[in-house]
């Protein structure tokens, strides 16, 4: 029985003399508990998505009216995500993402207008601080895979 409180008293003292602890509103905690929560209280970085369109001859076009086109939607490929363009801009383009973009990879693509009159593919892209343009924005050209 001695041996047993004794192992305990030397494992407690032990920790204690291991442990850094920290103040919390007056509260001392262990100092790995306070970095796991500074790591989830931290703001993802986000970023401007600006979309334009690929033409099946290789043409980029950033500005023009009157696509067959209902927007555009970027998948983030790890965790599923959806983000949508303003869907509602005339269907001119440039068109922006609705809220900016948390850091990742995405698959981009357009979203077929109600005419049906053109196909659009999809692109895989990373966002992330060095894929920022002069612009100020990270800009997805989305192909055009068929029109009529």
């Amino acid at each position: 029985m001695k041996k047993s409180i004794f192992t305990v008293s030397a494992v407690l003292g032990l920790l204690a003399v291991t442990t850094s602890f920290t103040s919390i509103d007056g509260v001392e905690v262990p100092a790995k508990v306070c970095t796991e929560v500074s790591h989830k209280d931290a703001k993802t970085q986000t970023f401007p998505v600006r979309y334009g369109l690929l033409a099946k001859d290789g043409t980029k076009m950033l500005s023009g009216s009157g696509f067959d086109l209902g927007g555009f939607v970027a998948k983030n490929i790890v965790t599923g995500e959806e983000y949508f363009s303003d869907r509602f801009h005339d269907r001119a383009l440039p068109q922006f993402s609705e809220e900016d973009l948390p850091a990742g990879t995405y698959e981009f693509s357009g979203i077929q207008g109600q005419g049906g009159w053109v196909g659009y593919g999809t692109v895989v892209a990373t966002v992330s601080d060095d894929k920022l343009d002069a612009d100020g924005y990270i800009t997805i050209y989305v192909p055009i895979t068929w029109e009529e």
